[in-house]
């Protein structure tokens, strides 16, 4: 077995040093742990739905309008495509259920 090389080895780290990694360690693993909390909480989400349907609605509301869908952002433009099948089928539900109750 060959021996190994000490001049390119770097000294052990001190005690101190390990104590410091292991507090910046900690002290990231919290702030990581408390993004998680927030992103997955109940009230994180809805406010996060409420604001991209408010987005989506106002690209609808551009696209009929006659400005477009989004282009630079294709998340942007499927939610308002969603947008748009379910109203357009909220719509045909609403006149087929006219249209039912007219003809009995």
């Amino acid at each position: 077995m060959s021996e190994p090389t000490t001049g390119d080895a770097t000294p052990p780290p001190t005690k101190h040093e390990l104590e410091a990694e292991v507090a910046r360690s900690r002290a990231e693993l919290g702030d990581t742990l408390d993004q998680l909390v927030t992103r997955l909480s109940p009230s994180y989400q809805a406010s996060q739905l409420a604001r991209s349907t408010k987005q989506a609605a106002a690209d609808v509301g551009s696209f009929v309008t006659g400005g477009g869908l989004p282009d630079a952002e294709p998340r942007r433009s499927r939610n308002a495509k969603i947008l748009l099948g379910a109203v357009a089928a909220g719509l045909a539900l609403a006149t087929f259920v006219v249209v039912r109750a007219v003809r009995r």
